[in-house]
């Protein structure tokens, strides 16, 4: 048994000054990742900083339209919640995707975009991995990789972000918000997570001691037609081979806004820029969709296992915006 120290935060100035004052602790939520890591040995925290307890966990409407979803918020009251099913249909289905009932009943917002890997090779401590253990070498390139990367990896990290919520988010043009030492921020939810480069062990931006307090969602992409599809390999209960979140306005026959946000290819939620460049300004034909996608996915880089996850990328891409341009024209969901 190893001992670590518990502290049950009533503020985030609580919450940020014990984990400051705590050499080695982490923030515990829903702990639906963190405790199967600490009971694996991937995890040794000297000690546990309890922030259930903070007032963080309401979804409010903001002045200007925008959503603010504390970090506390459990995943199954986001998904459900009307105002992001009615205005955010991308992020109630992700959330909806990811896990189990039981799982989503304790999960959080906040905890859902710090989860981990589920590479083996990092959960297995008999396994060489750079982002368990910097400098020992990764395994999985050289072993079983279906799974993993194929944009955005590295020598040192060929992981994937197992998040469906933080897809819908990067395609939403959400942020995250961070209190600690050194105050309040955001991050905008496209870069809040990290490629790998050199620095796998390195998954966010978050600072040390800072604490995810809420995202929030814009009123722009609010009440646009936007959907999130997850391809895997049984029909729940099961992470991402590919993934795909949309968010479509077309302006006079043509595509006026488009964000597109690729799961389970790279290391982050893939933000889709070459391929939302390409649909800016044109006709929403399944020809231009094939077009734009296969201008992301050229910079794919396939290992030996897994190039099937560049045409099924494609494929989900090209099929959620057929079906969005479909609800955008008749004002019907396909």
């Amino acid at each position: 048994m190893k001992e670590f120290a518990y502290v049950r935060a009533g503020s985030v100035e609580e919450a940020t000054s014990a984990y400051a004052s705590h050499t080695g602790a982490r923030y515990l939520a829903g702990g639906t990742n963190l405790v199967d890591l600490m009971k694996l040995g991937v995890e040794a925290p000297a000690a546990l900083i309890d922030v259930t307890r903070l007032p963080l966990d309401t979804v409010e409407e903001l002045p200007g339209g925008a959503l603010r979803v504390g970090a506390m918020v459990r995943n199954s009251d986001l998904a459900a919640h009307p105002l992001v099913r009615d205005r955010y249909p991308a992020l109630s289905q992700a959330v909806f995707a990811g896990a189990s009932g039981q799982l989503r009943n304790a999960a959080t917002t906040g905890g859902n975009l710090l989860q981990r890997t589920r590479c083996p090779y990092f959960q297995d401590l008999s396994k060489p991995c750079n982002k368990r253990e910097p400098g020992s070498g990764c395994g999985a390139r050289d072993g079983v990789h279906r799974d993993h990367a194929v944009l955005g990896h590295s020598a040192h990290c060929i992981a994937t972000h197992p998040s469906d919520m933080a897809v819908a988010l990067t395609a939403l043009d959400g942020r995250v918000e961070l209190a600690g030492p050194e105050g309040a921020r955001s991050v905008a939810a496209a870069d809040f997570h990290r490629l790998p480069g050199d620095r796998p062990e390195q998954d966010t931006e978050i600072r040390p001691g800072e604490l995810v307090t809420g995202v929030v969602l814009p009123a722009a992409t609010a009440g646009l037609p936007s959907a999130y599809r997850k391809a895997r390999d049984r029909a729940s209960y099961a992470f991402a081979l590919a993934s795909v979140a949309v968010v479509l306005r077309l302006e006079d026959g043509v595509v006026g806004h488009a964000g597109v946000a690729f799961g389970a290819l790279a290391h982050r939620p893939w933000r889709a820029r070459r391929a939302e460049e390409a649909l800016l300004g044109a006709a929403p034909t399944r020809a231009a969709f094939e077009h734009a996608a296969d201008l992301e996915l050229d910079a794919a880089q396939p290992l030996r296992d897994n190039a099937y996850k560049v045409p099924l990328a494609r494929n989900l891409a090209v099929d959620v915006l057929s079906r969005l341009t479909d609800t955008a024209l008749t004002g019907r969901a396909s």
